[in-house]
Protein backbone atom coordinates (compact mmCIF):
# COMPACT_ATOMS: atom_id res chain seq x y z
CA UNK A 1 0.00 0.00 0.00
CA UNK A 2 1.27 3.39 -1.05
CA UNK A 3 -1.63 5.89 -0.40
CA UNK A 4 -5.58 5.72 0.71
CA UNK A 5 -7.55 8.53 1.62
CA UNK A 6 -11.21 8.26 1.93
CA UNK A 7 -11.98 7.91 -1.73
CA UNK A 8 -8.84 5.71 -3.50
CA UNK A 9 -6.35 3.32 -2.72
CA UNK A 10 -3.34 3.08 -4.55
CA UNK A 11 -0.99 0.18 -4.47
CA UNK A 12 2.65 -1.35 -6.18
CA UNK A 13 1.70 -4.05 -8.31
CA UNK A 14 4.09 -7.18 -8.69
CA UNK A 15 4.86 -8.37 -12.05
CA UNK A 16 3.23 -11.86 -12.23
CA UNK A 17 -0.07 -10.83 -10.35
CA UNK A 18 -2.74 -10.10 -12.02
CA UNK A 19 -5.00 -7.05 -11.53
CA UNK A 20 -8.60 -8.87 -11.43
CA UNK A 21 -9.79 -12.49 -11.67
CA UNK A 22 -9.08 -14.75 -14.55
CA UNK A 23 -11.26 -17.78 -15.58
CA UNK A 24 -10.64 -20.85 -13.47
CA UNK A 25 -9.71 -21.39 -10.10
CA UNK A 26 -6.01 -20.98 -10.88
CA UNK A 27 -6.29 -17.36 -11.71
CA UNK A 28 -8.42 -15.77 -8.46
CA UNK A 29 -5.20 -14.56 -6.89
CA UNK A 30 -5.24 -10.61 -8.05
CA UNK A 31 -4.63 -7.61 -6.47
CA UNK A 32 -8.12 -6.59 -6.10
CA UNK A 33 -9.42 -9.75 -4.35
CA UNK A 34 -6.45 -9.03 -1.86
CA UNK A 35 -7.13 -5.44 -1.34
CA UNK A 36 -10.68 -6.40 -0.51
CA UNK A 37 -9.64 -8.89 2.15
CA UNK A 38 -8.72 -5.37 3.86
CA UNK A 39 -11.16 -2.99 2.02
CA UNK A 40 -14.12 -4.37 1.67
CA UNK A 41 -15.41 -1.49 -0.60
CA UNK A 42 -12.60 -1.32 -2.86
CA UNK A 43 -13.48 -1.44 -6.45
CA UNK A 44 -11.19 -1.69 -9.73
CA UNK A 45 -10.73 1.26 -11.96
CA UNK A 46 -7.95 0.57 -14.53
CA UNK A 47 -5.77 -2.26 -14.77
CA UNK A 48 -2.36 -3.69 -15.71
CA UNK A 49 -1.45 -6.17 -17.32
CA UNK A 50 -0.55 -9.36 -15.55
CA UNK A 51 3.37 -8.78 -16.80
CA UNK A 52 3.52 -5.44 -16.04
CA UNK A 53 4.55 -3.88 -12.41
CA UNK A 54 4.05 -0.87 -10.80
CA UNK A 55 1.25 1.47 -9.39
CA UNK A 56 -2.49 0.67 -9.56
CA UNK A 57 -5.23 3.03 -8.29
CA UNK A 58 -8.47 1.53 -6.77
CA UNK A 59 -11.40 3.45 -5.75
CA UNK A 60 -13.39 2.57 -2.13
CA UNK A 61 -17.02 2.20 -3.14
CA UNK A 62 -19.28 3.06 -6.39
CA UNK A 63 -19.42 6.79 -6.22
CA UNK A 64 -15.73 7.44 -5.98
CA UNK A 65 -15.03 4.57 -9.07
CA UNK A 66 -17.74 6.41 -10.71
CA UNK A 67 -15.86 9.84 -9.96
CA UNK A 68 -12.20 7.73 -11.01
CA UNK A 69 -13.11 6.17 -13.72
CA UNK A 70 -14.43 9.25 -15.57
CA UNK A 71 -11.58 10.93 -15.03
CA UNK A 72 -9.48 8.38 -16.93
CA UNK A 73 -12.15 8.75 -19.80
CA UNK A 74 -11.60 12.03 -20.45
CA UNK A 75 -7.79 11.53 -20.16
CA UNK A 76 -7.74 13.62 -16.93
CA UNK A 77 -5.06 11.02 -15.30
CA UNK A 78 -1.65 11.23 -16.23
CA UNK A 79 0.54 7.97 -16.43
CA UNK A 80 3.97 7.38 -16.99
CA UNK A 81 5.82 3.99 -17.73
CA UNK A 82 9.44 2.92 -17.55
CA UNK A 83 10.87 -0.12 -18.82
CA UNK A 84 14.03 -1.98 -20.60
CA UNK A 85 14.35 -2.62 -24.42
CA UNK A 86 16.29 -4.56 -26.95
CA UNK A 87 18.90 -2.98 -28.53
CA UNK A 88 20.97 0.46 -28.29
CA UNK A 89 18.50 3.50 -28.84
CA UNK A 90 20.79 6.89 -28.47
CA UNK A 91 19.70 9.02 -25.52
CA UNK A 92 16.93 12.01 -26.37
CA UNK A 93 18.14 15.32 -27.34
CA UNK A 94 17.65 17.76 -24.48
CA UNK A 95 15.10 14.65 -23.01
CA UNK A 96 12.69 15.56 -26.42
CA UNK A 97 9.88 13.55 -26.66
CA UNK A 98 9.42 11.22 -30.12
CA UNK A 99 6.30 9.59 -30.76
CA UNK A 100 4.51 6.79 -32.28
CA UNK A 101 1.69 6.88 -33.83
CA UNK A 102 0.44 3.24 -35.14
CA UNK A 103 -3.58 2.20 -35.02
CA UNK A 104 -3.93 -1.27 -33.19
CA UNK A 105 -6.39 -3.74 -33.83
CA UNK A 106 -6.82 -7.14 -31.62
CA UNK A 107 -5.16 -10.00 -33.37
CA UNK A 108 -8.36 -12.68 -33.39
CA UNK A 109 -6.73 -15.73 -34.18
CA UNK A 110 -4.08 -15.30 -31.83
CA UNK A 111 -5.62 -13.46 -29.05
CA UNK A 112 -4.59 -11.64 -26.54
CA UNK A 113 -1.76 -10.42 -28.98
CA UNK A 114 -2.68 -7.16 -30.92
CA UNK A 115 -1.48 -5.88 -34.33
CA UNK A 116 -0.91 -2.40 -36.10
CA UNK A 117 -3.52 -2.66 -38.46
CA UNK A 118 -3.85 0.73 -40.67
CA UNK A 119 -7.14 -0.47 -42.49
CA UNK A 120 -9.21 -1.14 -39.40
CA UNK A 121 -7.17 -0.43 -35.87
CA UNK A 122 -8.06 2.04 -33.78
CA UNK A 123 -5.87 5.69 -33.55
CA UNK A 124 -2.82 4.81 -31.12
CA UNK A 125 -0.21 7.40 -29.69
CA UNK A 126 2.56 6.46 -27.56
CA UNK A 127 5.11 9.55 -27.00
CA UNK A 128 8.68 8.25 -25.47
CA UNK A 129 12.12 9.54 -24.87
CA UNK A 130 15.57 7.34 -24.57
CA UNK A 131 16.91 8.35 -20.77
CA UNK A 132 20.22 9.06 -21.04
CA UNK A 133 23.11 6.85 -18.71
CA UNK A 134 23.57 3.50 -17.81
CA UNK A 135 20.92 0.72 -17.93
CA UNK A 136 21.30 0.50 -14.26
CA UNK A 137 21.04 -3.41 -13.17
CA UNK A 138 20.79 -4.78 -16.73
CA UNK A 139 24.11 -6.07 -16.73
CA UNK A 140 23.45 -7.60 -13.19
CA UNK A 141 20.21 -9.22 -14.04
CA UNK A 142 22.39 -11.18 -16.97
CA UNK A 143 21.45 -9.02 -19.92
CA UNK A 144 24.96 -9.31 -22.32
CA UNK A 145 22.78 -7.95 -25.39
CA UNK A 146 22.57 -3.86 -25.52
CA UNK A 147 19.10 -3.00 -23.85
CA UNK A 148 18.21 0.90 -23.50
CA UNK A 149 15.84 2.53 -20.53
CA UNK A 150 13.18 4.62 -21.70
CA UNK A 151 10.26 6.88 -20.10
CA UNK A 152 6.79 5.87 -21.73
CA UNK A 153 3.81 7.93 -22.16
CA UNK A 154 0.44 6.48 -23.28
CA UNK A 155 -1.64 8.72 -24.17
CA UNK A 156 -4.24 6.37 -25.51
CA UNK A 157 -4.93 3.69 -23.76
CA UNK A 158 -4.81 0.39 -26.04
CA UNK A 159 -4.63 -2.94 -25.03
CA UNK A 160 -0.42 -3.63 -24.76
CA UNK A 161 -0.26 -0.23 -26.40
CA UNK A 162 3.49 0.33 -25.66
CA UNK A 163 4.67 -3.30 -25.74
CA UNK A 164 3.31 -2.88 -29.62
CA UNK A 165 4.25 0.19 -30.37
CA UNK A 166 8.03 -0.75 -29.23
CA UNK A 167 7.90 -3.96 -31.48
CA UNK A 168 6.99 -1.84 -34.43
CA UNK A 169 9.78 0.23 -34.12
CA UNK A 170 12.30 -2.54 -33.78
CA UNK A 171 12.98 -2.19 -29.83
CA UNK A 172 10.70 -5.13 -27.91
CA UNK A 173 10.18 -4.52 -24.41
CA UNK A 174 12.60 -7.43 -22.19
CA UNK A 175 11.15 -10.43 -21.33
CA UNK A 176 7.65 -9.77 -23.81
CA UNK A 177 6.31 -13.10 -24.32
CA UNK A 178 4.29 -12.21 -26.69
CA UNK A 179 6.17 -9.46 -28.64
CA UNK A 180 9.77 -10.06 -27.88
CA UNK A 181 12.24 -11.97 -29.70
CA UNK A 182 11.76 -16.11 -28.96
CA UNK A 183 15.57 -16.31 -27.25
CA UNK A 184 14.42 -13.57 -25.23
CA UNK A 185 14.70 -15.88 -21.41
CA UNK A 186 14.04 -12.54 -19.37
CA UNK A 187 12.26 -13.62 -16.29
CA UNK A 188 9.54 -10.55 -15.99
CA UNK A 189 8.88 -7.88 -18.31
CA UNK A 190 10.50 -5.66 -18.00
CA UNK A 191 7.71 -2.58 -17.67
CA UNK A 192 6.72 -1.14 -14.71
CA UNK A 193 4.05 1.84 -14.17
CA UNK A 194 6.05 4.45 -12.54
CA UNK A 195 4.42 7.54 -11.97
CA UNK A 196 0.37 8.32 -11.70
CA UNK A 197 -0.91 11.53 -11.69
CA UNK A 198 -4.27 13.40 -10.88
CA UNK A 199 -3.70 16.93 -11.06
CA UNK A 200 -7.77 17.92 -10.46
CA UNK A 201 -6.81 16.44 -7.37
CA UNK A 202 -3.57 17.60 -6.84
CA UNK A 203 -2.91 14.33 -6.56
CA UNK A 204 0.52 12.37 -7.99
CA UNK A 205 2.66 9.58 -6.94
CA UNK A 206 6.15 8.30 -7.96
CA UNK A 207 7.51 4.63 -7.55
CA UNK A 208 10.70 3.62 -9.41
CA UNK A 209 10.75 0.24 -10.85
CA UNK A 210 13.18 -2.82 -8.95
CA UNK A 211 14.97 -2.81 -12.44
Amino acid sequence: MLFINQDMLVVNKPSGLLSVPGRGPDKQDCVIHRMQALYPEALIVHRLDMATSGLLLLARGPQAQRRLSMAFEARQVHKRYEALVHGRMAPSPAQDWSEVRLPLLTDWPNRPRQKVDFAHGKPSLTRYRVLPGPTSRAAELGFTSPCSRLELEPVTGRTHQLRVHMMALGHPILGDALYGPAEDQAPRLYLHARTLALPSLGLSFECPPAF
